[in-house]
């Protein structure tokens, strides 16, 4: 294998971007964004088709202004060649013009992780055998290692071949996922969606693991996966995409069940295995939505007093705090504040960084500052300059 990378150009592009000749690298190390750098991600990439003057002109200068073009196009490729020729290159003329179009010679091979996924990707989508087509989409999968020129997604295309890339990754998991139930092999399966949540986060993939678990009985393990895969995903999108996050939520709970049991063994399961002597029920955010329509629609029928409470840390200007060491601490005493101020029949949740929903059942308003103040009480510490704002809404036949 070694004798066969002799002489050759390896070009890595998925997650971090990496150009080598015999070992060694080929790119600026001072800086991921040399012009350099830009002329050799395209030149290596479309080796086929070449690269236009317009397309190379639009990626090495973007909107500057420069009076001519041409000339200081032929100096970044003249600089180009010198630095191929003593990083131990051949003699050779690296970079060919023709037509109107560059292109970097063909005289050097070279090896790249993306010709290698396309190869195996088609050769996966023609064969037939169910074996044989599941290893060449494994190792497809393995050939993804992360966004495409991750570093450069602010590049028109690069963030094209990014979705492009990205899609063919997801078609080639989800096809090799379906054969992995069909062989009913729950390991391999787990492992895929080890390594897919990894190189393509916050796409569901820890679904995978979680349908993985339940099949191999693991219930524990796969409730626990549950809760700290919908808890990484609220605290990554905040309150942008609720929707999202509901959506998210059914989608892991359908690749999760459970063993065969009697009533009563199911119903200690339910059961909350908190001190019951504490304060309010603290749960992740679907798990609120779902309490909060529960109550809605019981409201349909019982008249009843229901509030919902935000609370918001907010710095000594009374301006939310968004971000920093700071804020994590502050919000988790924020969070044992409230659970200690209210009642076991109320329910917590955390919204984003710094804010928790509070669900006040059986609760007339004048009771809310009381609350309030008891919160206050337990969250505020000497002459601490940050405190908490607080929004209380009445429970009305509404969708949160």
């Amino acid at each position: 294998m070694e004798a066969e990378k002799k002489n050759v150009i390896e070009v890595r592009m998925f997650g971090n971007l990496s150009i080598t000749y015999n070992g060694r690298q080929l790119l600026e190390s001072r800086s991921s964004e040399t012009q350099f750098n830009y002329l050799m991600q395209l030149l290596l990439y479309f080796r086929e088709q070449g690269v236009t003057r317009a397309q190379l002109r639009d990626v090495l200068f973007e909107d500057r202004e420069i009076e001519d073009v041409q000339h200081a196009m032929r100096n970044i490729i003249y600089n180009a060649k010198k630095r191929l020729s003593a990083n131990g290159l051949p003699a050779l003329n690296y970079i060919e013009y023709s037509g109107g179009v560059y292109r970097f010679t063909n005289q050097i091979p070279v090896i790249s992780d993306t010709d290698r996924m396309r190869e195996l990707s088609e050769k996966a989508a023609s064969q037939t055998d169910p074996e044989k087509k599941l290893a060449l989409l494994l190792d497809a999968c393995r050939v993804y290692t992360g966004s495409f020129l991750k570093m450069h997604s602010g590049i028109l295309w690069v963030s094209e071949e990014q979705r492009r890339w990205r899609a063919v990754f997801r078609r080639c998991a989800e096809e090799a996922a379906e054969l992995l139930r069909m062989k009913k092999d729950y390991t391999e399966l787990s492992r895929l969606g080890e390594y897919a949540s990894k190189v393509d986060p916050f796409s569901d993939w820890e679904s995978l693991q979680i349908e993985s678990l339940s099949a191999a009985g693991k219930y524990e393990q796969a409730q626990d996966l549950f809760d700290r895969t919908t808890e990484a995903y609220i605290l990554e999108h905040g309150i942008r995409s609720r929707e999202y996050l509901r959506e998210l939520s059914n989608r892991l709970c359908a690749r999760m069940y459970h063993r065969y049991e009697e009533i009563d063994d199911i119903q200690g399961e339910l059961n909350d295995p908190e001190d019951p002597t504490k304060g309010g029920y603290l749960c992740s955010l679907p798990v609120f939505q779902g309490i909060y329509r529960t109550v809605e629609r019981t409201m349909e029928r019982h008249s009843d007093m229901v509030f919902l409470m935000l609370c918001t840390i907010v710095d000594s200007k009374g301006n939310p705090m968004n971000e920093g060491a700071m804020l994590d601490e502050l919000s988790d005493r924020l969070c044992d504040a409230v659970t200690r101020s209210v009642r076991h029949s109320d329910t917590v949740a955390r919204y984003g960084k710094g804010q928790y929903l509070v669900l006040l059942l059986h609760t007339p308003r004048e009771n809310c500052p009381i609350i309030q103040k008891r919160i206050n009480q337990n969250f505020l510490i000497g002459r601490q300059r940050t405190g908490v704002k607080y929004h209380v809404n009445s429970v009305i036949l509404t969708s949160l």
